[in-house]
């Protein structure tokens, strides 16, 4: 197969993964599981700029994830903000959250690091499940739906939109950071 043909190939599958949802031919049910998939793409890119191109392993990935999740929750749901606002507070806080987990688990080596970070993870969840304010174990319910235009979008089609732009934004970004000179210095690690 010539280069030309395979990256015609890529592009009809690409038209066809976007186009079919919304023809009625895919059940709703196989929808929200491409877009379980696009969400757990988010989070494998993450890791693999971590685990992958910088070499530090990483088990409490999922922790930081909880942390974004009821971030946008408690401010949406308990504070009044439009989901569309909580996402960079929820972006910074999960930063911050992990920049000060960060300054005590980088100095970690060899078995010690996969084990701090496994501990960390084993914490936040256990904190998460534990606060009632978070709604503990049952987690927290009534989180408004996100909306462009006044349109909410509650229909897992819709969805579908926003999560693989995320993700197709998200690849985008991890390959300019790897191009970048930060890349190089992550890449040294």
């Amino acid at each position: 197969m010539r280069a030309g043909t395979g990256r015609i190939t890529a592009v009809l599958v690409a038209v066809v993964v976007v186009v079919l949802p919304f023809t009625g031919l895919m059940p709703a049910y196989w929808v929200t599981l491409f877009n379980y998939i696009g969400i757990a793409s988010l989070v494998a890119i993450g890791l693999v700029l971590l685990t992958g191109v910088g070499g530090m392993t990483s088990f409490g990935q999922a922790a930081f994830v909880g942390v974004g999740a009821y971030t946008t929750s408690v401010l949406t749901v308990q504070m009044g903000f439009s989901p569309w606002a909580s996402l960079p507070l929820s972006l910074a806080a999960t930063a911050l959250g992990a920049v000060l987990l960060g300054a005590v688990t980088v100095r970690l080596s060899g078995h010690f690091l996969p084990l701090g970070t496994i501990a960390w993870g084993a914490a936040i969840f256990y904190l998460f499940g534990n606060l009632s304010a978070l709604g503990a174990h049952d987690g927290m319910s009534g989180i408004p739906p996100l909306e462009l235009g006044g349109h909410a979008l509650i229909d897992v089609r819709q969805y579908f939109v926003v999560v693989w732009l995320a993700v197709v934004l998200s690849v985008v970004a991890a390959h300019n950071l790897l191009r970048a000179r930060t890349g190089r210095g992550v890449r040294a690690l």
